[in-house]
């Protein structure tokens, strides 16, 4: 896991590049040098996944934008609006998985722990070959620029990042 005061100068620098730079277009890129998908091109990748893959549930969080779906630790899961609802795939690659990992599991969807979630659970291929969790039809994804649980900073990055409710619909406040 990310230490927390790496993630909270990288969330500064996250917030401070948004301003000034603007948000990933459809293409993934920002129309300006810098990571696309939000995140400025200073932001390191992740060195390591955010959960160990073997131990992944899902569950909920009270939050300022309602109750959002989060894994066991708390942290927020995302869902990308240029990923095919039910589509089996995800189309977050290159720098987007940089800022955007997926949830993984190396169990099988009706093996997940969910606590409070009643959206349907499965898992797709993703596109950096791991086994990427799905919420109805949706692939789920961490923000690396979230510091701690119940972080919800990545939430409308670019107009096309969003946090999910319990039953898989989007929350798009």
């Amino acid at each position: 896991m990310m230490s927390i005061a790496r993630t909270a100068a990288a969330g500064a620098a996250i917030a401070l590049a948004l301003g000034l730079a603007g948000c990933g277009d459809a293409s993934g890129t920002s129309g300006t040098p810098g990571g696309g998908y939000g995140a400025p091109a200073e932001e390191e990748p992740m060195e390591e996944p955010m959960e160990d893959p073997q131990a992944t549930s899902l569950a909920t969080a009270e939050t300022d934008l309602g109750e959002i779906v989060v894994d066991g630790e708390g942290l927020t899961v995302y869902m990308f609006d240029q990923d095919v609802q039910g589509s089996g795939e995800s189309t977050c690659e290159g720098d987007c998985l940089d800022n955007w990992p997926p949830v993984t599991t190396d169990a099988d969807a009706t093996d997940v722990d969910v606590a409070g979630v009643t959206g349907e659970v499965g898992t797709i291929t993703g596109t950096d070959g791991s086994t990427q969790l799905t919420l109805d039809g949706w692939p789920l994804y961490y923000f690396a620029g979230d510091a701690a649980p119940g972080d919800v900073t990545g939430q409308a990055v670019g107009e096309i990042w969003w946090v999910m409710a319990p039953d898989g619909s989007v929350i798009r406040d």
